[in-house]
């Protein structure tokens, strides 16, 4: 009876453990993000050097904001400050100015053709987020 016990106790960590598994990852440094980013962007799309210098910068200085805003958020948290709806607002509206920048910019470093593949690969990812909020947010109700 107590091995029962004991093997069904071990199996339950061992599954709590597989299904959070992917948290436990050493987190990248925004450089290192960055240059996986450029990497998956030129296997896709097959950039050229000046593309993937031009794509480097944009995405290292869009990294830098985000990481100013991650803190930012950080510390507002940590202080128990909740944003007014105000707040909220001025803050989805810059953050949506920023993705049409960004949207802009890549239309003039990138072909057409790429330019094409590099909005469908977009919606995918976004698509695959989606699914995972939900999922966690699914399981979070539970």
């Amino acid at each position: 009876m107590k091995t029962w016990i004991l093997a069904l106790i071990m199996m339950m960590g061992f599954t709590a453990t597989a299904q959070h598994g992917e948290r436990h990852h050493e987190k990248l440094k925004p450089e290192q993000r960055v240059e996986l980013q450029v990497k998956k962007m030129t296997l896709k799309l097959d950039l050229d050097e000046k593309q993937q210098k031009e794509i480097k910068m944009l995405l290292t200085e869009k990294s830098k904001k985000h990481e100013k805003l991650r803190k930012q958020h950080k510390a507002n948290k940590e202080a128990g400050k909740k944003l007014t709806a105000d707040e909220r607002f001025a803050m989805k509206s810059k953050r949506l100015d920023e993705q049409i920048v960004m949207k802009k910019e890549m239309k003039k470093i990138l072909t057409p053709k790429q330019f094409e593949k590099f909005e469908k690969m977009k919606m995918h990812k976004e698509r695959k987020i989606t699914k995972k909020h939900k999922k966690l947010k699914k399981h979070q109700e539970r």
